[in-house]
């Protein structure tokens, strides 16, 4: 919900010369944010470009680790950077992408890395992407990823305030989007904070509860202890959301504009509809079936 949320709105962010292409492909942008959390049930390489375990390198680390690829290869080595996650750099890899994608006209190939590249600067922008603690599993807070990046926009988002400005010309991409995850990085303490003196005076009777989803039934936490947590933070979920926001309509325009401007309308390369519906729909069926067989595993 929060990916497909971002995208659409982001959108709406940008000049009247470019809006007008992403409206035209509105749904594509939207549905297709969720792409890459799919693909990292088929792709071993893709899980370590959705976050960055900032914390492993030290009570500094932003002092400590190179915004340049090369220089942080050469300190760390990419093994290293695989297992803790790269984030920032891959963000930066798909911005040059959207910018070869604008040069060459490309419907396709634009749309897809669009949808991408606000997937991937979405999660930048949540405290936990920015952990080894990422779950609570260090914590004895096991669930508060998804409670904090899914059930609080799932039940408060109708009260969100989306309207973020205009899209802008990025000078430095590399500063925004390392700025973007120390941000994140400094929000962490009152996400587990929080959760945990909540959890410590909350009634534990109460603190989960029963929903229909489509044909199941799934535990998760109650309206009330999630309406606490709500309170605690402040609004941070929709802050963080917000920034995400203008920061995927930024680098969409910023592309655009690297790009040389190209007009949008005239003598595209064509869009196959019809071969990426299946090509969606084969994906969704992959991860469903790759989600069925983890928790056979599991159990």
């Amino acid at each position: 919900f929060g990916h497909k949320t971002i995208n659409r709105t982001a959108v709406f962010t940008l000049p009247t010369e470019i809006m007008d292409f992403y409206k035209r492909h509105l749904e594509f942008v939207t549905q297709h944010a969720v792409d890459p959390d799919m693909r990292r049930y088929a792709l071993p390489e893709e899980a370590a470009r959705h976050y960055i375990d900032i914390d492993h390198y030290g009570e500094q680390p932003f002092d400590q680790v190179p915004r340049n690829w090369d220089e942080a290869v050469q300190k760390f080595t990419e093994d290293t950077m695989q297992a803790y996650g790269i984030v920032p750099w891959h963000v930066e890899k798909m911005y040059q992408r959207l910018i070869w994608a604008f040069k060459d006209r490309d419907v396709e190939y634009i749309l897809k890395t669009s949808a991408d590249i606000g997937h991937y600067i979405a999660d930048a922008h949540v405290p936990l992407h920015t952990t080894e603690n990422y779950n609570g599993q260090l914590t004895n807070q096991h669930g508060i990823h998804g409670f904090w990046e899914s059930r609080l926009p799932e039940i408060y988002a109708d009260d969100y305030n989306f309207f973020v400005g205009k899209a802008r010309f990025i000078n430095n991409p590399n500063e925004l989007i390392w700025n973007t995850v120390e941000a994140s990085h400094n929000a962490l303490d009152s996400v587990l904070g929080f959760e945990r003196a909540l959890n410590e005076s909350f009634p534990r009777d109460r603190k989960y509860a029963f929903e229909e989803r489509g044909a199941s039934t799934v535990k998760t936490y109650s309206r009330d202890y999630s309406a606490e947590y709500h309170v605690m933070l402040n609004h941070q979920v929709e802050r963080r959301m917000r920034a995400a926001i203008i920061t995927v309509g930024s680098f969409w325009y910023s592309a655009w504009i690297e790009a040389g401007k190209p007009n949008l309308t005239d003598n595209m390369k064509n869009l196959d509809n019809q071969r990426l519906l299946d090509e969606q729909r084969q994906l969704e069926a992959d991860y469903q079936n790759r989600k069925v067989k983890s928790r056979e595993h599991e159990e």
